[in-house]
This record gives C-alpha cells, sequence and structure tokens, in this order.
C-alpha cells in the first residue's frame, strides 16, 4: 500500500537518529551548501567517495532495466552511477533540499540523463511510492542525516521488491590502530579545510553527524529490526565508510 501525506522537510538527527526541529541537517542547511557539497564529499571521504559508489552500485546487483530508488540523492551522483554504469536503468532521486535537487538536475541535464532519472523533493520517511516498487534502493551518505532512522530503513524495505537489495554507503569513526592515521585526518585536517569550504557552522554538523553515527555492527542490527535481512557489511579503508547490503524481509510489508 502507497503512503500519500504530507513530507517533512526539515529535522536533523541527534545520537539516537530521531528528529531535532530547526536544527542542523535540514534541508534548509544543505540548500547553503548545495555548490560546495560535491567538493565536501571529496574531502570527508579522503576522495576515495567516487570508487565507492561505484562499489555501491555494484551492490544493487540490478537487470539492464531496472528501477531503483536513490534516496537523500544530493547532487545526484549514486544516481548519475547508476544510470552510466547499468545501460537501460532507469532512477528516482528523492532529496529534501530544493538547493540539492539544483544542482542534481543540472549535473543530470548536463550528462542528458534527464529520460533516465527522475529528481523529487521528499523525506525518506515518508515516501509516496506502492509497495514493492523498486528493484534497489540505495542511499549514500545520507543516512545519518535522516531523521527518524527506523521509519527511512522500514520505508527503504517496503519499496523494495521481494528479493531486491538495499544498500547503504555511510561514512563512519575509522577503528582499530591502522585507523589512526584517518582519524587524524578527520579530526585535525578536516576541519580546519570543511570551514573554509562549508562555512564553520554546516561543517561542524556534517563532522558531529560522523561521530554520532552509531558503529557498523550497531547500524546492521538496526537495518535487521526494520524488516531487512542483512546480506553483507564491508568496511571501507578502516571503517571510514562503510557498505551496508541487505534485502527486504519476506512479508515485511
Amino acid at each position: 500500500m502507497s503512503k500519500h501525506t504530507d513530507i517533512p522537510l526539515s529535522g536533523a538527527a541527534n545520537a539516537d537518529g530521531i528528529g531535532v526541529g530547526g536544527a542542523d541537517g535540514s534541508g534548509v542547511m544543505f540548500d547553503a551548501i548545495a555548490e560546495r557539497y560535491d567538493r565536501l564529499n571529496r574531502l570527508l571521504s579522503l576522495g576515495l567517495d567516487r570508487g565507492w559508489r561505484r562499489r555501491a552500485v555494484r551492490a544493487m546487483n540490478l537487470s539492464v532495466r531496472g528501477h531503483a530508488l536513490d534516496l537523500a540523492t544530493g547532487t545526484g551522483d549514486l544516481a548519475v552511477e547508476i544510470a552510466q554504469t547499468v545501460s537501460s536503468a532507469t532512477v528516482v532521486g528523492v532529496d529534501p533540499s530544493a538547493g540539492m535537487l539544483g544542482e542534481a538536475r543540472r549535473k543530470v541535464e548536463s550528462l542528458e540523463l534527464s529520460e533516465r532519472i527522475n529528481l523529487q523533493q521528499g523525506s525518506a520517511e515518508v515516501l509516496s511510492f506502492d509497495d514493492h516498487t523498486f528493484d534497489a534502493v540505495g542511499i549514500a551518505f545520507g543516512v545519518r542525516n535522516v531523521s527518524d532512522r527506523v521509519a527511512g530503513l522500514k520505508e527503504m524495505a517496503r519499496v523494495t521488491k521481494i528479493g531486491g537489495r538495499v544498500v547503504v554507503l555511510e561514512l563512519g569513526e575509522p577503528r582499530g590502530i591502522l585507523g589512526l592515521g584517518a582519524r587524524f585526518y578527520l579530526h585535525q585536517l578536516v576541519p580546519r579545510i570543511g570551514g573554509l569550504l562549508s562555512g564553520h557552522r554546516e561543517y561542524r554538523y556534517l563532522q558531529k553527524s560522523i561521530q554520532a553515527f552509531p558503529g557498523a555492527p550497531e547500524f546492521a542490527d538496526l537495518m535487521e529490526e526494520c524488516d531487512l535481512e542483512m546480506l553483507e557489511l564491508v568496511p571501507l579503508v578502516f571503517g571510514v565508510a562503510n557498505l551496508y547490503v541487505a534485502t527486504p524481509r519476506s512479508g515485511s510489508s
């Protein structure tokens, strides 16, 4: 059954993933940094985000004419990667930020992908799609900004076809001794550079949202509690990012 309701377009996530009205993380905040967001992603991900997106697309396991949903599409990088990798796939990209969607539309039009990528303003927690609509659902570097992660994950499970894939790519706190260099980069160097690129208020939110995000095993457990069956959890570069691959549980909607 589809859900058609008013879509909340603001609200931040606190450490527990519960909305904090009017705080950083809203669509309005991302409107303010939309033109600089691609550079921020390069910075936050040590310049590795493009390769990670390619890996996420492979994990979606889409057929040639597959139909995918890209949540928190932002400037459209994951949607574009899907369309360019899977020759006849169609993609719906959803984001709460009008500014980010404006950047995404310019990118999609410049690559002549408008016929295959449909961009819409909306929230991950309340999707206006029927049950089992998509062959795969992906969200890259956006789930930590979802106000109510439980609701968002359950919606991802609901709109994905049984046997399809739900793929989450998200930044995290690097773990272990081998992650010391990455932690120094994230906590000492990135704040200085990021403040110059995005504005100190916006950047502080982005950095804190990474620190507050649950550890990979805990987030995988949360996905299991939200009508999803985990298939794979892949740490990337000592946990600078993690790739979570799941499928909806049969009879979950």
